[in-house]
């Protein structure tokens, strides 16, 4: 006959917080493991990928860690990956470049016009 497994818990309903292992002690006796929650990391507030360098943990976790585990030192660190910051930054050069070279073709315009 079967090993009965013993219940450390008494919530025994079949939820999604309250995964369960079944294992063997080195005893010999069966004993339920309960599993925590997968978790999925941070991911880039842009495309959405994951976000490399940065462990993937259940929230409450995060709270544990010191802020240079929790970021990578870059503008954006843990919020952005690195291709979006690259991006967002030759965006923001090429708009600069945009308004310098509207300035000069606005001032050949004028010298045009005065001579």
């Amino acid at each position: 006959m079967g090993q009965r497994v013993t219940y450390r818990r008494r919530l025994s309903y079949n939820t999604k917080s309250n995964g369960k292992k079944i294992i063997k002690t080195p005893g010999g006796k069966l004993t339920i493991q309960y599993t925590k929650k997968r978790a999925t990391g941070p991911s880039c507030g842009d495309c959405g990928k994951s976000l490399p360098g940065i462990p993937a943990l259940r929230p409450i976790e995060y709270s544990r860690l010191s802020k240079s585990q929790k970021t990578v030192s870059r503008a954006y660190g843990g919020s952005r990956c690195a291709g979006c910051v690259r991006e967002r930054i030759v965006r923001a050069f090429l708009i600069e470049e945009q308004k310098i070279v509207k300035k000069v073709l606005k001032a050949q315009q004028v010298a045009e016009k005065s001579k």
